[in-house]
């Protein structure tokens, strides 16, 4: 059994009530440290990583809002890089939790929220929710996220990238995302030279998901807003000075008498 297959499972059965289960951590030293992005919802602090079973020294953890990714090459991704470039992780796990906050927001009401701050949304960029990367269900977050990481050119692909759920109340991890199941043996190889890194084709982008619904949930096509933004640029933009054609110029013709130019 594997790391994270050992580590669910005895989650598992001691959210079932097994005073028994636990995981030998020492068993899975090949595959640590393990590199977890979750959201930064306080709440989180007294689970992670207890309900994983990891401890602080092989566990390093990347947090952002609602743990979410937009790209296959964004600052998310540039830290779970270094992360098991430079810090040598070997595992790369997903941790969405139940009950985000994130989740429950809508498009106007994070614009409200921006507003209520005085900040202008005129100056906010095009597609607001697009560019935040919220979304409409915790579990096609996490679905998302590992496939970014798994597409990504900076994440070797022997590394595993697992989607998780945790239960923020009990802390019963779910498997979303298996990654053992797509994740290559490692294999050792000669470093590639500048010129084979010069002709190597990035990895496909995955899929972007369907929006779930259309009650202007964020993820969803933010209609609502956008409209609302484009108004307000309309009504704070100084209209241009009307344009005013000039006349075309006058070509001179030759003067039947003499042959010259008649430039009268």
């Amino acid at each position: 059994m594997k790391l994270l297959e050992a580590i669910v499972e005895a989650n598992q059965r001691a959210a079932a009530g097994d005073p028994a289960a636990s995981v030998r951590i020492a068993d899975h030293a090949g595959a640590l440290p393990v590199v977890a992005l979750t959201c930064i919802d306080p709440r989180l602090n007294r689970l992670i990583p207890a309900a994983l079973g990891i401890p602080d020294e092989d566990f390093i953890w990347l947090r952002n809002a609602g743990n979410i990714i937009t790209g296959p090459l964004t600052s998310t991704l540039r830290s779970l890089a270094l992360a098991c470039a430079v810090k040598g992780g070997r595992e790369i796990v997903i941790l969405g939790h139940s009950d985000c906050q994130i989740q429950r927001l809508s498009a106007l009401e994070l614009a409200a929220a921006f507003q209520s701050m005085g900040l202008d949304c005129t100056r906010m960029p095009d597609g607001l929710a697009d560019y935040f990367g919220l979304f409409a269900s915790e579990r096609q977050n996490v679905t998302r996220a590992a496939a970014f990481v798994r597409s990504s050119p900076l994440v070797a692909p022997h590394i595993p990238v697992h989607g998780l759920m945790i239960d923020i109340e009990s802390g019963r991890l779910e498997w979303i995302v298996n990654g053992y199941q797509a994740a290559p043996e490692p294999k050792t190889a000669a470093l590639a030279s500048p010129a084979d890194l010069e002709m190597a084709a990035p990895n496909p982008l995955p899929p972007v998901l369907a929006p779930l619904s259309l009650d202007a949930k964020v993820g969803d096509p933010a209609f609502g807003v956008e409209a609302w933004i484009a108004r307000e640029r309309a009504a704070n933009t100084t209209p241009s000075p009307p344009v005013i054609p000039r006349p075309p110029p006058v070509i001179p013709k030759p003067s039947l008498r003499t042959g010259k130019l008649d430039t009268a």
